[in-house]
């Protein structure tokens, strides 16, 4: 087999990837070690910034995320039973939406598939050859058969364990990284929202957040710890604990129900660099981790494949390498920025066990400055809206 460029991953910034490509006229496969069932299967985080948004209708896959996206103007971030209101639309002009990734995914799938692309399921053993050269290479087997593709390009796109970081060469990939005591424990249901925005909430006991799929749909998590075991919390707990952490009103409007998917999250800190070797390029989850705090996860793979597919796109079209020779680098501005405003979010909000007095006091002015200046909650929705690209 040949194509242009191979994709390394079929999660929503290796779709995306190959979609822009695809409407600019530029070939690619997509390879994915798991089954495409498995890969819907996977509940994650969905609130789209305006960028990530512009690029799904950018590639004309944004019929159901118009008419089943729920787009919010602000939301709550609240500390010690307190609640404050960020303006979105009011403090930038901008709002996000909320649109689950799974669904991202299954739409950026049909589309590909419509428009008869290839992508290989249940590819195993998949290894890059030659990526420091002109002539990448790509191996994999599948049913028992072993498979070659040659290629111009790859796309690593196959997330935090995937191949293609791996793939880097000894001593050229340099990794900055932190490892967060705790974990975000997650509760699926349908059942109606507590509120019709988002509430982030800081407490005591732990961090907490509402959030939602659909008007019937909600998605619930609370902070726990790293070793806890999902068996070991039982609807009745969950549901409980979430009450306690927020502020009376919130917790009034909690309905609960039986949950339809519960899981533990790990929360890290995590970039690397460079994201370019060779003919091989880093994106996405492959290239960086951010806590969920900021939902800056998929969006900021949006803007790593932005910048990605602009690079190629002029390459194939102009036979510049200009572009891809500045990837590393414009994606990575982007990167630290959204790093920076995640880890700020997740250190606000949360219980630190080895937190002393100075430190929770420290967490409660910073959240009276967000009460009392509108230019903190400026800086805030700026970052959670997204930064420009």
């Amino acid at each position: 087999m040949r194509t242009q460029v191979a994709i390394i991953g079929s999660g929503p910034a290796g779709l995306l990837l190959g979609q822009l490509l695809h409407r600019a006229g530029v070939e690619s496969v997509i390879l994915e070690r798991r089954s495409k069932d498995y890969v819907l299967s996977r509940i994650r985080a969905g609130v789209l910034e305006q960028g990530t948004t512009d690029l799904l209708s950018k590639v004309g896959v944004d019929a159901r995320l118009k008419a089943e996206g729920l787009p919010h103007e602000g939301f709550a971030i609240g500390f010690a039973n307190r609640r404050q209101r960020i303006d979105l639309k009011d403090l930038t002009g901008q709002c996000v939406t909320v649109y689950g990734q799974t669904e991202v995914t299954r739409d950026l799938m049909a589309a590909r598939e419509a428009a008869g692309l290839t992508t290989v399921y249940e590819a195993e053993g998949v290894s890059l050859d030659a990526f420091d050269g002109a002539s990448p290479r790509v191996h994999w087997t599948k049913d028992g058969r072993a498979h070659d593709l040659a290629c111009d390009f790859i796309a690593g796109c196959d997330g935090f364990h995937g191949v293609s970081r791996a793939s880097a060469p000894a001593g050229a990939l340099e990794t900055f990284e932190r490892v967060y005591p705790f974990g975000w424990l997650g509760v699926l249901a349908d059942v109606p929202p507590c509120s019709h925005e988002l509430i982030y909430a800081g407490h005591d006991r732990g961090f907490a957040l509402c959030s939602m799929r659909s008007p019937t749909r909600s998605r619930y998590y609370i902070q726990c710890g790293s070793d806890e075991r999902v068996e070991n919390w039982s609807d009745d707990r969950f549901w409980d604990e979430l009450r306690h952490r927020l502020d009376p009103d919130a917790a009034a409007n909690v309905v609960t129900g039986p949950s339809i998917e519960k899981s533990i999250a790990p929360l890290r800190s995590f970039v690397a660099e460079p994201l370019r070797f060779g003919r091989l390029f880093l994106a996405g989850d492959a290239a960086h981790i951010v806590p969920p705090t900021g939902a800056k996860g998929l969006n900021l793979a949006a803007s790593d494949v932005h910048y990605l597919s602009e690079a190629l796109i002029e390459r194939y079209a102009d036979r510049s390498e200009a572009g891809l020779d500045a990837y590393s680098g414009r994606a990575l501005a982007r990167i630290w920025k959204s790093e920076r405003f995640s880890w700020w979010m997740t250190s606000l909000l949360h219980r630190f066990a080895d937190q002393n007095a100075f430190e929770r006091r420290m967490q409660e002015a910073e959240f009276i400055y967000l009460e009392e200046s509108r230019a903190a909650r400026t800086s805030l929705a700026e970052n959670y809206v997204g930064l420009p690209y």
